[in-house]
């Protein structure tokens, strides 16, 4: 309990300083765990072999771990102190307030009452009225300000009290608010060394949800929301260090989800999003219990059939194995040896609500000379990611390797709803008109933390159902790309590539002679009109109001050799077809072998 005497000695510069110290931890942490992952893990994964490497590879594992959980919950730490100080800082100023307006002659009491003279017009004495003042009782904490009545000393005295009072009551409340979550930070008894557990990430989250709920310091209301990757970037811009630093560790999601500002912030925020998720579904998980017998035998007559307890337990695992499965293949990624050549990675979405959503980019792209953007199309989930971060994985690997001296950044953008079914959803628009925006803010971002559109030679590739995404952005608004690249494309909702917001001979397509997509894309709709002539091989087969998809000579887009067959494998290693989109990606226009 705060008393009025604690509140005015209170030195708030104390707070403030054992917050920097707080921060200061929390930074080194971060630090400590980017050296550990990305110079340590990788070169023992790389070099070591054996049970002592697997024992050594699982204690760093951990430790990345220890100060991931060191660098949430110091940030914390500092945050609520921060909070608390600055908090504070009205409530004394308010009693300071009220105690400079007491004038010498009032007394302020250990409890908070103000003793005052009695104004000297109100004193009786037995001759002509002439006499001192007399001190008027101590005027208790009573509600309502100026209840003197015809004594002004003891309506001042009164309001003086109840400022008092209701500086102390603020103080409290503040103080209470901030008490719980600060006693809560801090390891659990028990826990030695290097065991971080899941429990304990789990238990960081609640932390944040915590500091979130009693904190008034920083409102998440503050961050932008709906503006332009521009004035995202202008009100991170603004923000001094500390600031900043308080956002990503108190609302970790929004900031990592904050299209305009740097990749490095987004991918440290989205990383703790990342590490508290993971441990909270595996907690999830586990709290199923054990598996049942598959397969019983009828107690009547004998036969063998599968036990509902163990159809329903599967039921129950299978959306959290699901998302695992797509978390730890961001993970797996992260932990590529170096043997691999990949740069490091860079997390700038991660979401998994619904179906999920992800974003993983190799090598930063605020600084690389040539950025690719692939947007994945039909059944796309957090689950599968793996897959499609292993095309942009061969795609920075050719890319990579035909620019010398240059740095490449190719994503993966998982940043939308994509259709989960052939029939009937891939056959609808309303999935690329909800994520086309998305994407183009996306793309807006990049642009601006790069520092303008002159600053990266920037490719966005659309794979399947992701190209009509991509159509439809460049359609709806100003796509940021010098280049589009569209594989296995159902249509665009174009007929003409010069229809498309891309500089003219600018866009170029693929398509596998066994691929089924662009002809069923047909049939649902997806391509667009145009008057014109359809030819097979410069032969005229169809004229008049036609409908045509990225892959049909009509439509205008450069049609690129392709080597590879089906819908899937046009990021195959070492194949024409990756070569092709590759030379696109780094501006090597006269490479392309064209069909």
């Amino acid at each position: 309990m705060i008393t009025w005497q604690q509140l005015e000695k209170l030195d708030l510069k104390e707070y403030q300083d054992a917050a920097d110290g707080w921060g200061k931890v929390s930074s080194r942490a971060n630090s400590a765990k980017d050296r550990v992952d990305n110079e340590m893990l990788g070169k023992l994964r790389e070099t070591q072999k054996g049970k002592t490497a697997d024992a050594a590879i699982g204690d760093l594992t951990r430790l990345s771990r220890n100060y991931q959980y060191i660098h949430t919950e110091c940030g914390l730490i500092r945050t609520a102190l921060n909070g608390l100080a600055s908090e504070l800082a009205a409530p004394q100023r308010k009693l300071k307030n009220a105690l400079a307006d007491a004038p010498k002659t009032f007394t302020v009491k250990p409890d908070g009452s103000v003793e005052y003279p009695v104004a000297p017009a109100l004193i009786k004495t037995p001759d002509s009225g002439s006499g001192t003042a007399a001190p008027g009782a101590p005027v208790p904490l009573l509600p309502g300000k100026a209840e003197g009545g015809g004594d002004a000393n003891k309506a001042l005295a009164e309001q003086i009290a109840e400022d008092i009072a209701a500086a102390v009551r603020e103080a409290n409340e503040i103080d209470g608010r901030y008490a719980g979550v600060l006693r809560k930070l801090k390891i659990p008894d028990g826990v030695k060394g290097l065991d971080i557990t899941d429990e304990m990430f789990a238990d960081a989250a609640s932390d944040t949800r915590d500091l979130q709920k009693a904190s008034k310091y920083r409102e998440e209301s503050e961050i932008p929301k709906g503006k332009s990757p521009a004035d995202n970037a202008k009100w991170w811009n603004d923000l001094p260090q500390e600031k900043r630093d308080e956002y990503a560790t108190m609302y970790p999601a929004s900031i990592g989800a904050l299209d305009g500002i740097p990749s490095a912030v987004r991918d440290d925020a989205n990383r703790m999003v990342l590490a508290e998720t993971r441990a909270q579904t595996q907690l999830d998980l586990n709290a199923i219990g054990p598996e049942p017998e598959k397969y019983i035998k009828h107690p009547g007559h004998g036969r063998t059939y599968r036990n509902p307890a163990w159809t329903e337990w599967s039921e129950k695992r299978a959306p959290y194995v699901a998302k695992l499965a797509g978390m730890d293949a961001i993970q797996k990624r992260f932990d590529a040896p170096p043997s691999e050549g990949l740069p490091q990675a860079f997390l700038l979405g991660f979401d998994d609500k619904g179906t999920g959503r992800a974003i993983i980019a190799n090598g930063n792209p605020d600084t690389a000379t040539n950025t690719a953007v692939y947007v994945p199309g039909t059944t796309s989930r957090l689950e599968g990611i793996g897959g499609d971060i292993n095309r942009m994985t061969e795609m920075w690997r050719e890319a990579n390797s035909q620019a010398p001296g240059e740095t490449t950044s190719t994503i993966t953008w998982l940043g939308y709803d994509p259709p989960q079914s052939i029939v009937p959803e891939a056959m609808e628009k309303d999935w690329a008109y909800n994520g086309s925006p998305k994407l183009n803010n996306f793309m807006d971002g990049l642009e601006t933390a790069q520092g303008g559109a002159d600053k990266s030679h920037t490719t966005v590739i659309g794979h399947s159902y992701g190209s009509t995404v991509v159509g439809d952005a460049s359609n709806s608004g100003d796509l940021s790309a010098d280049d589009i690249v569209v594989a296995g494309s159902p249509g665009m909702m174009v007929g003409d590539a010069d229809d498309l917001d891309a500089p003219k001979g600018h866009v170029w397509s693929e398509a596998a002679w066994n691929d089924p997509v662009p002809a069923g894309g047909k049939l649902a709709g997806l391509g667009g009109y145009k008057w014109g002539v359809e030819t097979w091989n410069g032969i005229p087969f169809n004229a008049g109001y036609v409908q045509t998809v990225p892959s049909d000579e009509a439509f205008g887009a450069h049609r690129m050799d392709v080597d590879t067959s089906g819908h899937s494998d046009y990021w195959k290693r070492d194949s024409i077809s990756l070569k092709n989109q590759a030379f696109v990606v780094v501006g090597n226009y006269g490479d392309v072998e064209e069909d």
